[in-house]
């Protein structure tokens, strides 16, 4: 079985989680074994090894997972996007769309001198309105996203249509 087959088939999937007819793709099974973290992260690391990054930037909460050893993989910086309220210094705001509501994103005004090259990273790529919202986080801070890289996709919702301007590559498709 090859490495994103074996880590599709840990995936759990948790049916109405987080609200009632959602089916939460649960990668805690993932998180929780050291080879399939270290072969996760290994698969980040080798679709942007050749690319010139100063940082990475992830999205609360389970990118920050990825994205913070990738970083440190790519010896670069780190930068979360959060939840609105969770950083203490002047922020950028940027509200989206979800698959059953809507939701905003933070960033700190000085998160990166501007012109730097960022890579967005996610656990999971389902309508596409949460990376949106990232990325034009990123740019307001003067970053400039030079991909995308997302575990799994939910290909069903079609997210990769708002992402056209970015190079997006996903890893697990469902």
């Amino acid at each position: 079985m090859d490495i994103k087959q074996h880590l599709k088939s840990a995936i759990r999937d948790v049916p109405d989680f987080p609200v009632q007819g959602i089916i939460f793709k649960d990668i805690t099974t993932i998180l929780n074994n050291p080879s399939l973290f270290q072969e996760t992260v290994q698969l980040f690391y080798e679709s942007v090894q050749n690319l010139s990054i100063d940082y990475v930037s992830a999205i609360e909460a389970r990118g920050f997972i990825f994205g913070g050893a990738l970083a440190l993989r790519l010896d670069c910086g780190f930068v979360p996007i959060r939840k609105p309220g969770k950083l203490p210094s002047k922020t950028y705001c940027e509200e989206y769309a979800l698959e059953y509501g809507s939701d905003a994103l933070e960033i700190h005004q000085d998160a990166f001198p501007g012109g730097k090259s960022v890579l967005l990273v996610d656990d999971l790529l389902a309508t596409g309105g949460t990376a949106l919202a990232a990325a034009r986080l990123i740019e307001k801070c003067g970053g400039k996203v030079v991909g995308m890289r997302f575990l799994i996709e939910l290909e069903f919702l079609n997210g990769i249509s708002k992402l056209k301007d970015y190079a997006v590559e996903s890893f697990l498709k469902f």
